[in-house]
């Protein structure tokens, strides 16, 4: 038998490329239009006024505006975007 394993392609070669995934945008920051907010995986965090629900859970806004953290029901959260003007009168 060889003891020498011989000029084969490797077995371990295969990785794949992260995700990238969390909170992109905090409470209070200001955004723009098309920004993400969060990458998830499922709804941990649901859409709120202003933010849509891309295909693969990717939240994001749909105006420009400041981002609000809000709780949806007893243990849901969700994520909404208040245009500047109207931001003011959200957190009064």
């Amino acid at each position: 038998m060889a003891h020498k394993k011989g000029q084969g392609s490797s077995r371990n070669g295969r990785d794949s490329n992260p995700q990238y995934r969390g909170v992109k945008v905090y409470g209070g920051e200001t955004i723009s239009a098309g920004s993400i907010l969060v990458r998830q995986v499922g709804t941990v965090i649901h859409p709120g006024t202003n933010v849509k629900l891309g295909r693969d859970f990717t939240l994001f806004s749909t105006v420009d505006g400041v981002v609000k953290y809000e709780r949806l029901g007893r243990d849901k959260k969700k994520v909404s975007v208040y245009p500047a003007a109207a931001a003011e009168q959200a957190t009064a």
